[in-house]
């Protein structure tokens, strides 16, 4: 499907949550199956202080498996093991084995995204996902920010052959920040995009706009069956831009956003659930908005990419230089703890590589950030 219009959604659904709020000090900003049908409520977390003493894990191992990457910002790992990592700026494609080996993806596809792409601001070449595979052949989604809108592409990558591109998602408005971008398969095997509000807060909550949302949607682009709105591929809405979607063994949807002035978020995603943007930033009681499970002030996190684990959330901190560990409990979510503070910059991705280890991608030559000689970098991190 190219392009979505919708006439009416509803008044969204509520869900009740408490929130784990960081206090601190300082803005950066195969086949699908059936719909989980009983994911758990965001409904237990605990107001809890700041952490006093030492993480409960630990790194173990910090090794560096690439450098000198030139504004990396999607990850993703295919069933051989090998991730394929996305440029921003350039508009393309590596893939990067475990041993740090690289490769630059080429073909029809990629010769499409170099002239497609506009990088500018906070857009370019975004997120990708593994739609599925058969043989040596890989169904790709990117997210691409055009000469008019944000758009999702699907290609076929054989080897480091990408093959023409087609749009099956388009018409999700761009802007200099707040563009969106992850892209990410659940385990019902339908593809979750989030989207930013691209400037305009009102887009966050107007039914007919497809930013400021997290969408769910077929890999021809439709609308999934069962989403809370028919004939909508709205997921979720009141988002400002969300940078990261990942989920835990449990079924919960864990999405990192990014606030304005006051709070960033972690969230756990029901459908329809309405998180509250431009009207609320951070904690809330209104039973109209769903509350985040965990805040930071946007100097401590700035949160982008995120990884699920059987232990914990990962999120990985642009401003606030450092890898959060979220804990996962049988009720909820623990203290957040920061790990890597301070260490290796702006971290703009993680992702839980096949052998169990976390793929964290620096994000230091956004323009934003302090280049050190190997940046950007993608780090194996061990913890324990």
């Amino acid at each position: 499907m190219v392009g979505w219009s919708m006439g009416w959604l509803g008044r969204s659904v509520a869900a009740s949550v408490l929130v784990v709020a960081l206090a601190a000090c300082g803005p950066d900003d195969a086949g699908p199956g059936p719909l989980p049908s009983s994911a758990p409520s965001p409904t237990s977390a605990v107001s809890v202080a700041p952490p006093s003493g030492p993480p409960s894990v630990q790194v173990t191992d910090v090794e560096e498996i690439i450098g000198d990457l030139d504004v990396p910002w999607g990850l993703a790992f295919l069933p051989d093991g090998e991730a394929v990592v996305t440029l921003r700026g350039a508009a393309g494609l590596i893939l990067v084995g475990p041993d740090g080996a690289a490769t630059t993806v080429t073909g029809p596809g990629a010769d499409q995204l170099a002239s497609l792409v506009v990088p500018a601001g906070e857009g370019g070449l975004l997120g990708v996902a593994v739609l599925g595979s058969s043989g040596s052949s890989v169904d790709l989604a990117l997210y691409a920010t055009a000469a008019d809108d944000n758009r999702v592409l699907r290609g076929t990558l054989d080897g480091s052959t990408l093959g023409e591109l087609h749009p099956i998602l388009t018409g999700i408005h761009k802007a200099g920040n707040h563009d969106g971008g992850r892209l990410a398969v659940g385990p019902d095997g339908y593809l979750y995009v989030t989207t930013g509000d691209a400037g305009d807060r009102p887009s966050a909550q107007d039914p007919d706009s497809l930013n400021g949302k997290i969408l769910r949607i077929t890999a021809d682009g439709d609308p999934a069956p069962g989403n809370p709105f028919p004939g909508s591929p709205v997921w979720s809405l009141g988002h400002r831009n969300v940078q990261g979607l990942g989920w835990s063994s449990d079924g919960r949807m864990f999405a990192s956003e990014f606030g304005q002035d006051t709070w960033d978020e972690l969230n756990v995603i029901v459908p329809g659930g309405n998180y509250g943007w431009p009207t609320i930033e951070g904690p809330s009681d209104d039973p109209d908005f769903v509350a985040p499970v965990a805040t930071w002030a946007t100097d401590d996190a700035s949160p982008s990419g995120l990884a699920v684990t059987d232990e914990g959330v990962y999120l990985a901190a642009l401003r606030g230089e450092r890898l959060w560990r979220v804990p996962l409990t049988a009720t909820g979510v623990g203290t957040p703890e920061a790990l890597l503070v301070g260490e290796y910059g702006r971290l703009r991705a993680v992702g839980v590589a096949p052998d169990g280890s976390l793929w964290v991608v620096t994000g230091n030559t956004d323009g934003r950030g302090d280049p050190g000689p190997r940046d950007d970098r993608i780090l194996r991190v061990e913890v324990g």
